[in-house]
């Protein structure tokens, strides 16, 4: 009994032991055996039972260092679980979370989108329209286990959305109106040229209304796909609503990628004929926000779209350098486009 619980073991290499919910004792003793972390299974149980005051903690361990197996039973009591990290960057899809889950060892990628795609009632109460999680399965590093289930992972996202969206004022019953609401009934937010840093309006300072969630989410998701750049997105806000506003197709591209992706069509890039994609979540085919977020956006993204620049922008385009050159008219903005393929053509 001495020899089995006090002579260290060292694993052959990194071995991680799964211990379920509901395993008794005797079967972790016998997974810790099978595993090659104890020495006996036996006289493992026998001392658990002798200091049964508390229970071992169900989850996945890592063993690789060399200890005895009260080492390994003193683990257990405390619950000293293994945690895989996952980083979702700002912008991630649900299909690219769905890849990270998986790629981080925590279950099937396919399994994660089936709950992302139907278990629209852990948001339902403020984004009733919501036709899955996609939009609110906040971006940022989480710690999982093996033992949490594809729910709970995604519960944990839309947690941290909440978090946020709280933060920023965004989940509220504030009845005041706000940008979108705005520019759906055609009020365009400024005609007359001036500065694109200026302050913002009256109109988008006033909060978001609880209703329209989704509309601000959906539209912070696109801004989110359309630059890197935290100090561009309230212009790039500015370029949508202002668009929204005379009722002009807003001309996305991510928008068109994601619609493809939906219907398992994306090639990996996007070419003329794909702007005419049967999709209402194709921006170039139908004016007006899609019928739900492309992304799932960051804080900034968030607020760029509850608080947008006020400007007479309603084009833009990359400089070739990570940036935006903004336009107030096709003419300009047709300049900005051939200014931009000819640094392409010289790289």
């Amino acid at each position: 009994m001495a020899w089995a619980l006090l002579t260290p073991v060292t694993p052959s290499g990194q071995t991680f032991v799964l211990l379920r919910p509901g395993y008794s004792s005797r079967h972790i003793a016998n997974e810790l055996q099978s595993a090659g972390v104890i020495r006996s299974a036996r006289a493992f149980a026998i001392w658990h039972r002798i200091h049964h005051r508390r229970s071992l903690k169900a989850g996945e361990y890592l063993f690789e260092k060399t200890a005895n197996a009260l080492d390994i039973h003193q683990r257990l009591v405390q619950g000293d679980i293994y945690v895989h990290t996952v980083v979702i960057p700002e912008g991630y899809n649900m299909f690219e979370i769905a890849q990270a889950i998986q790629q981080a060892g925590l279950g099937s990628g396919e399994d994660f989108l089936k709950v992302a795609m139907s278990d629209t009632a852990l948001i339902a109460d403020v984004a009733p329209e919501a036709k899955s999680l996609e939009g609110y399965l906040f971006p940022s590093t989480y710690e999982f286990t093996r033992t949490q289930t594809m729910e709970e992972m995604a519960s944990a996202m839309v947690k941290q959305f909440r978090q946020v969206a709280r933060e920023i004022e965004l989940i509220q019953t504030s009845q005041t109106q706000n940008p979108l609401a705005q520019a759906s009934q055609g009020n365009n937010l400024q005609s007359d040229a001036q500065s694109a840093d200026r302050q913002p309006n009256e109109a988008q300072r006033n909060d978001v209304q609880k209703n329209d969630v989704q509309k601000i989410v959906t539209l912070a998701s696109i801004i989110e796909k359309e630059t890197a750049v935290p100090d561009e997105r309230p212009r790039v806000a500015s370029v949508y609503y202002n668009r929204l506003g005379r009722k002009m197709a807003l001309q996305a591209d991510p928008s068109v990628i994601y619609a493809e992706l939906l219907d398992g069509a994306y090639s990996g890039a996007l070419h003329h004929a794909d702007m005419q994609f049967k999709s209402a979540y194709n921006t170039y085919a139908h004016a007006g926000l899609p019928p739900g977020p492309i992304g799932n956006p960051g804080k900034t993204s968030l607020e760029a779209a509850m608080h947008p620049a006020a400007t007479d922008y309603f084009y833009f385009v990359s400089d070739g350098n990570s940036h935006h050159r903004f336009a107030h008219g096709l003419e300009e903005h047709n300049r900005n486009v051939a200014a931009y393929r000819k640094i392409v053509n010289q790289r």
